[in-house]
């Protein structure tokens, strides 16, 4: 049976279609069967970020009212083995959703695909309920601003009390994912930090998408960002794909420089060294040792832990901070 994973996010203009265009491209070119579900009725942008706008004949509502059979609805996309979309009717509000027609919707998609992505609509009315009642997880997109951050944290709330898992005593899997992050403006104070963000959340940290110029051209010629090898949002994007959450407990060790640290989170990614990686306010680094070299302190601060934590000849402390230089 598939998974439904719903994107969302309360506040509009976060980045959800992008995301969702986005994370499903990345799960089927992993070799997944994935259907991205446009769910904001009478607001139809995902068919636009996978360029599949003028493949649409029929829609979620037509499938749903009977007006057609979900082979028809569903279109397979242009580039990318196994991905798969349907798309929001444009003529319909939210209100013509019913929950016992979105059930059988979604039984029947997960006989057939391995994810199932939910495009969520904005705000918490009815559209909202219906995206992530039958959800087993929850992608919760947020901006580093606090009416993002503050209408994300209302959200949590209603998944925990109005899923069909909360009414079942179960608890919906839950993660944060950052859009638009500015390094520049976080190390300046104008932006919210990470850790800023999640400490009101409370929620594992998924991934963080920095704000490069790509993604607005990616969905303006209808190719998600993620097939951009040469992107950092491209990056991020893939990596969320790959694993399922990262924890940021691991950089609270590192005290001597927890002001340039604390931006961080976990690189997932596995190298054949088994290195410790990280992500800077979402930019990718490559170090063979540790991927926090962002300053000349830093350098500094880490070459006197190996010295602290190793009890080795010094010459090979010279020969760790050679490297690292």
């Amino acid at each position: 049976m598939g998974k439904i994973v719903t994107i969302t996010s309360g506040k509009g203009g976060v980045g959800k279609s992008t995301t969702t265009a986005n994370l499903s491209s990345a799960l089927a070119t992993l070799g997944k069967k994935v259907v991205a579900v446009d769910f904001d009725i009478g607001l139809r942008n995902l068919d636009m970020i996978l360029g599949l706008e003028n493949r649409v004949v029929y829609d979620v509502v037509d499938v749903m009212e009977g007006n057609c059979n979900l082979a028809q609805a569903v279109i397979k996309d242009k580039k990318v083995e196994g991905l798969h979309f349907i798309p929001a009717s444009q003529t319909k509000d939210k209100t013509i959703l019913d929950k016992e027609k979105v059930r059988k919707l979604l039984d029947d998609l997960k006989k057939e695909f391995d994810y199932i992505l939910i495009d969520s609509p904005a705000g918490i009315e009815s559209g909202f309920e219906h995206a992530i009642f039958l959800a087993d997880t929850a992608i919760i997109v947020i901006t580093p601003d606090i009416s993002s951050v503050r209408d994300a944290d209302r959200v949590i709330g209603i998944i925990d009390s109005k899923t069909e898992k909360a009414k079942n005593n179960e608890e919906v899997e839950k993660f944060i994912l950052i859009n638009r992050l500015k390094p520049e403006l976080v190390e300046n104070g104008k932006m919210l930090s990470v850790n800023d963000m999640l400490d009101v959340l409370s929620l594992p940290l998924i991934g963080i998408v920095p704000d490069t110029e790509e993604i607005v051209t990616s969905t303006n010629v209808g190719q998600p960002v993620v097939h951009n090898q040469k992107s950092e949002a491209g990056e991020a994007f893939r990596r969320v794909s790959s694993f399922k959450h990262r924890s940021r407990d691991i950089f609270y060790l590192f005290n001597p420089f927890e002001e340039t640290l604390k931006h961080l989170s976990p690189c997932s990614r596995s190298c054949s060294t088994q290195s410790i990686c990280s992500t800077y306010c979402g930019r990718f680094y490559t170090c063979g040792f540790f991927m926090s070299v962002v300053s000349i302190d830093s350098i500094y601060y880490l070459f006197w832990l190996i010295i602290f934590f190793t009890n080795l000849h010094p010459n090979i402390y010279m020969t760790s901070w050679h490297i690292m230089c």
